[in-house]
């Protein structure tokens, strides 16, 4: 066999992965860069010549602040409200027996693997039927309802992995249910908790399918994106899009150079 070919054969899984994300991240470039665009007309599908006058005023296109200042409200309290729920029920699920254990745990995947749009449908059904007003708080009942299975799958898993020795070596050194859940059990489910809470962020502040039926004529910003799309998308949503990148990315960052951080601080003798 040949040098290259023995290179390649070595590194193959190596080189499939960096295509694979040089693909994901490509769309995202491309937004970074036409945000620097200052297209001739109302469409920014082509570059014409760069600016930085959408960065300089980012709110400049009417309304278009308002749906994402909404967007990022119904996230956060999506996020709370569904991370919440969703630890609870992932502790209950793993940490007690009763009856329908087995059902429940097949009814929390179902908004995961059911349509969006056979979701958005029923909500809109059952909000309807209920007489209630559709706008803020259907969205964002909607948001936590499938949100919530993302929540109980990241927590449940973490749950799964702990120790219950360690929880064991804390009531035998006299620490109470509450002070054991606090300093031994929150801190262990603690990486789950943050991956379904960022989970629920992303998810929430992204959708359009479920917000679209439920909105009656509230606008949020992914809705907002859409209906520019039929006038002549503004440079200014690259520019939010790629600022909620760059935001993401620093995130992502952060976390992993503070859990580097922890592992070599317990590494220390």
């Amino acid at each position: 066999m040949s040098i290259p070919l023995r290179w390649l054969r070595r590194n193959l899984i190596t080189i499939a992965g960096l295509i694979t994300l040089a693909y994901l991240i490509l769309p995202n470039i491309v937004v970074m860069v036409f945000s620097f665009n200052k297209p001739n007309g109302r469409f920014n599908y082509a570059w014409q010549r760069g600016s930085l006058d959408a960065w300089k005023d980012p709110c400049g296109v009417a309304d278009m602040c308002d749906s994402l200042s909404l967007s990022l409200q119904i996230a956060a309290w999506a996020t709370v409200g569904a991370t919440v729920l969703g630890t609870m029920i992932a502790f209950a699920l793993v940490r007690f027996r009763f009856r329908a254990r087995g059902a429940i745990n097949s009814l929390i995947f179902l908004p995961m693997a059911m349509p969006e749009v056979v979701m958005a449908a029923s909500l809109l059904t059952l909000f309807l039927n209920m007489g209630a007003q559709l706008g803020f708080w259907t969205i964002l009942i909607a948001h936590i309802m499938f949100c919530l299975s993302f929540v109980v799958t990241a927590v449940k898993a973490r749950v799964m992995s702990m120790d219950p020795r360690l929880e064991e070596a804390a009531r035998d050194l006299y620490a109470g249910p509450v002070q054991t859940f606090v300093r031994v059990t929150l801190p262990i489910a603690a990486p789950g908790i943050a991956a379904g809470a960022l989970l629920s962020f992303a998810l929430s502040f992204d959708d359009f399918i479920i917000t679209n039926f439920n909105a009656g004529s509230t606008v949020t910003f992914p809705m907002f994106v859409w209906g520019s799309a039929q006038r002549g998308t503004p440079v200014q949503i690259n520019v939010i899009g790629t600022a909620m990148f760059i935001i993401a990315v620093l995130v992502v960052l952060a976390a992993q150079l503070l859990s580097n951080s922890r592992q070599k601080n317990s590494a220390k003798p």
